[in-house]
């Protein structure tokens, strides 16, 4: 199938590795012009090396840029003053409890989680509409359907997200702009790296045992594949996605218990 983005031009937050890069290979593959985003210029430099590589022909740049400053985000549209599509990423706060969530741990999830996300939408959405094509793609994290007892800070911030997502998504939608949201759960990343040596240190077990146990609480009883993801990513930023927009795509193996 071909999936209407050659030729489009596409921007990658926090896309040097994991979730973000598998979005970003995805539309290279299908024809789009990718700009990658990360904080360290040599990691970044490296994965746009190496999505040249995996996809011949690709068309890649990258940005060196912190999306959660107001100078990082100058910085990227000042590069790139116009995309066809933006996917927007970042890494999450880290586990804890109520006793851990006070005012400046809230502020700072929303600033790192929610407003640079907000804040490129605002400065990207004017163009796409007067092109009558725009595609927003926000990853997100399945918390925000299913949230975990240490995830509350990820949880209420990725919410806020979504919510103002669903506003923007009902104004732009008649200008052919869509807006939808991607929430993953256990996907074999670094962020699950994480995880899991994170439960190494507390249930004093070993790494292969850390994996076994958090894809054991999966219902396809395995980790997902980043290029899912990446597949999942590039098709709501398709022409043929044109009619999906204020939408939140579970990508969680079928394990979320709900309906809707």
């Amino acid at each position: 199938m071909d999936l209407g983005l050659t030729g489009r031009t596409a921007f990658v937050a926090a896309s040097s590795q994991g979730l973000g890069y598998a979005c970003a290979r995805s539309l290279a593959r299908e024809g789009a012009a990718v700009t990658l985003n990360g904080r360290d210029e040599a990691k970044l430099a490296a994965a746009a090396a190496a999505l040249e590589q995996e996809v011949p022909g690709a068309r890649v740049r990258h940005v060196t840029a912190d999306v959660t400053t107001a100078a990082g985000r100058a910085r990227i549209t000042s590069a790139l003053p116009d995309v066809d599509v933006l996917v927007t990423n970042g890494a999450g706060p880290p586990p804890g409890r109520l006793e851990d969530w006070d005012e400046d741990a809230l502020v700072g999830a929303l600033r790192a989680n929610a407003v640079p996300a907000v804040e490129l939408m605002r400065a990207y959405v004017p163009g796409m509409r007067a092109r009558r094509f725009g595609r927003i793609v926000n990853i997100t994290s399945a918390m925000v359907k299913s949230p975990a007892p240490d995830m509350g800070l990820s949880t209420s911030a990725r919410a806020a997200l979504t919510a103002v997502s669903k506003s923007i998504s009902k104004d732009v939608a008649a200008d052919g702009v869509t807006v939808n949201n991607l929430l993953p759960e256990r996907f074999d990343t670094p962020r699950q790296e994480f995880m899991a040596r994170r439960l190494v240190a507390a249930e004093g077990i070993d790494r292969d045992e850390a994996f076994r146990r958090i894809a054991s609480t999966v219902a396809a009883q395995r980790l997902g594949r980043p290029e899912e993801f990446g597949d999942a990513c590039a098709f709501l930023c398709s022409a043929q996605a044109g009619y999906i927009s204020g939408q939140n795509l579970q990508l969680d193996g079928g394990s979320y218990g709900g309906l809707l």
